[in-house]
């Protein structure tokens, strides 16, 4: 499992240098001028600018270099934290982009929780009661999740328990560490919108898998020597039937620890998709090449722990790769 591992972790390396490739020719290949962006004017009319101060901008930015030496100074500052300073906020660009994190990553990691919590069991539940009201109640939910669109589903939530009800803030973020009750309110609708539009996805593969793999020979075997029925479900059947299964909570968290642009607008909740949206309407690259990094490099980390756990739910995936 160790040489797996580091094979895997070697293996990223190139994959995050193209990554950080892509990002980079991405903002060059963005209409505008990144000089004016960055001074400030969104017309792309160079005039308006004194040349001395266009001139000095265009050194500072490394502009003036080949576009492969631009790269390797970006990479190298990139490597210790400097994207440069925001258009819009005026200050370094990482702090920009970690202020946001922590508001992504609690309602990534609730709506994953909540998305886990209810598609696994009820996977199981309704392959285990095939082809009663049990299993066409989870179909049901599953054709509702993938057909209802997530903003809508959202403004019937918001709607009902924050407009009729009056239950629950529609709007905005409160940091836990300043108060953990207005924090919770303000994050149970927004997380149950992307929790339960991601279970529908697991649940339906994980239905899927469980049932095949209640048709397996081993199934069989297990059941002929007597051993309970709970415990071959819930021991042996559920770790053979999840590799589909973590593969689709693979993609969804980072999907989710990235942030969803929809939910983030609609409860106007301050986290990296929506400071990716404000970016790009304020043309502030900075801001946009280091959002768009975190994204693509946690797609790459999170695939990475994807694979591990492959590697020990079926030890015949490390073997053949070794």
């Amino acid at each position: 499992m160790i040489r797996y591992t580091l094979l895997r972790a070697l293996q990223m390396i190139p994959t995050v240098l193209l990554v950080t490739v892509a990002v980079f020719v991405l903002i060059i290949i963005i209409p505008g001028d990144p000089v004016l962006s960055m001074l400030g004017y969104y017309a792309d009319d160079v005039t308006a600018v004194p040349h001395e101060i266009y001139d000095r901008m265009f050194r500072e930015l490394r502009l003036d270099r080949p576009i492969p030496i631009q790269y390797l100074y970006w990479l190298g500052d990139a490597l210790q934290g400097d994207f440069g300073k925001s258009v819009v906020f005026r200050v370094p660009v990482i702090d920009v982009v970690l202020s946001r994190v922590p508001a992504t990553l609690y309602l990534g990691t609730a709506s994953l929780f909540i998305a886990i919590a209810v598609a696994v069991p009820f996977g199981v539940w309704a392959a285990v009661k095939n082809d009663t009201w049990v299993d066409h109640l989870a179909s049901g939910f599953v054709l509702f999740g993938v057909a209802v669109p997530g903003f809508w589903f959202g403004m019937i939530v918001i709607l009902v328990f924050a407009i009729y009800l009056g239950w629950l803030p529609s709007i905005g973020y409160v940091a836990p560490q300043e108060d953990f009750l207005r924090f919770l309110r303000h994050l149970i609708m927004p997380a149950t919108v992307l929790g339960l539009d991601v279970a529908a996805n697991i649940l339906r593969f994980q239905r899927t898998d469980f049932l095949d793999q209640l048709h397996q020979d081993y199934v069989r075997t297990a059941r002929a020597k007597g051993l309970p029925g709970q415990l071959v479900i819930w021991k042996h059947v559920l770790k053979n039937s999840l590799i589909a299964t973590v593969t689709v909570v693979g993609l969804n968290t980072a999907r989710l620890l990235g942030g969803s642009t929809v939910i983030e607008t609609l409860f106007s909740y301050p986290g990296l998709s929506r400071l990716l949206i404000e970016a790009i309407y304020a043309r502030d690259f900075p801001v946009i090449q280091a959002v768009v990094l975190w994204m693509v490099v946690l797609v790459v980390v999170v695939n990475f722990f994807v694979d591990l756990i492959y590697a020990y739910l079926n030890p015949r995936i490390r073997y053949a790769t070794a």
